[in-house]
């Protein structure tokens, strides 16, 4: 458990704000007990600057000290109102609370918009126009820093506008994605193959894919990549949206962290670990249908899908 949720941390500051808010009255009280009287000398405090300037014992002036009692009022009122000690506050209020309100203001004015579009079909939400428009709303505000706001992502997050998927695109499979999440890990080989090894598996796989290889290495590498990466990608490299192992056969196709032979070492040598994390909880059902409904629709669209 983190440091920060120990209740000690509630009464730590409460003393704190406590006895900075006494030492303050303390303070004030203490510098307005001295007073002059009418017509009386005020004597200096013996500091002198440029043969001039001299400091003088006078008593604080009343706006100040008006000002001054204002703001350890509003301290307190401050502190009644709103939490800042670990007694609570009057008002009940807290950060949390405001936005549990808050969103079950926004549920009862937009929920019936987003129930109407979760008993639709994915399909059907995809050519709804109102529906993309929500759901490119929500893809924006959620889904952009990952995948861009194109959504043909970046290295290591997945282009969604291709055909391509990684762990299916079907309605029911993108649903899925973003509700659950999902954590991609490819084993690290490097150890195990050496450097030659990989570099010939590197070259089968580029020579599968349809890019520029060697061929001796490829043969080598052949017989390596259906003993240990066929388990995952298959014995054609085509892959398996079950355990999210990419189709290893695109020439021009999406390669989550790129298809030169530098890469691929690279990713046989060390692996791959990607997550993406889940929404389900945070979305609700109806918002995640229509935002699979909006990335369905991104992948079926054919000027896109390229």
């Amino acid at each position: 458990m983190n440091d920060f949720y120990s209740s000690f941390w509630g009464v730590y500051i409460t003393v704190i704000v406590v006895v900075s808010l006494i030492g303050l009255a303390y303070l004030l009280k203490s510098q307005t007990v001295f007073k002059v009287k009418k017509g009386e000398k005020v004597e200096t405090l013996g500091h002198v600057w440029d043969g001039d300037l001299q400091e003088y014992n006078n008593p604080l002036p009343g706006w100040w000290v008006g000002l001054f009692v204002l703001t350890l009022v509003f301290a307190v009122g401050y502190l009644a109102l709103y939490p800042g000690i670990a007694v609570g506050n009057l008002r009940h209020w807290s950060s949390a609370g405001q936005y549990q309100q808050e969103t079950a203001q926004a549920d009862a004015k937009y929920g019936p918009i987003y129930d109407q579009f979760l008993k639709m079909p994915i399909e059907q939400v995809a050519q709804n126009p109102q529906a993309q428009e929500i759901g490119k709303r929500l893809f924006l505000t959620y889904c952009l820093q990952c995948h861009g706001a194109d959504a043909r992502g970046a290295k290591g997050f997945p282009n969604l506008v291709h055909h391509d998927w990684m762990y299916g695109g079907t309605p029911d499979r993108i649903v899925q994605t973003i509700s659950n999440g999902r954590h991609g890990q490819m084993p690290a080989f490097g150890a195990a193959f050496g450097e030659e090894k990989v570099r010939d598996v590197a070259n089968y796989v580029l020579k599968i894919s349809g890019n520029k290889f060697d061929d001796e290495r490829a043969g080598r590498g052949e017989s390596t990549f259906k003993q240990v990466c066929a388990a995952c990608h298959g014995p054609d490299g085509h892959g398996n949206i079950d355990v999210g192992a990419p189709n290893l056969t695109h020439p021009s196709g999406v390669w989550l962290y790129g298809k030169s032979e530098t890469t691929i070492i690279e990713t046989i040598t060390n692996g791959r670990n990607n997550q993406m994390p889940a929404w389900k909880d945070f979305l609700g059902d109806a918002k995640v249908h229509v935002l699979a409904g909006y990335v369905y629709g991104l992948s079926h669209n054919a000027q896109n899908a390229q």
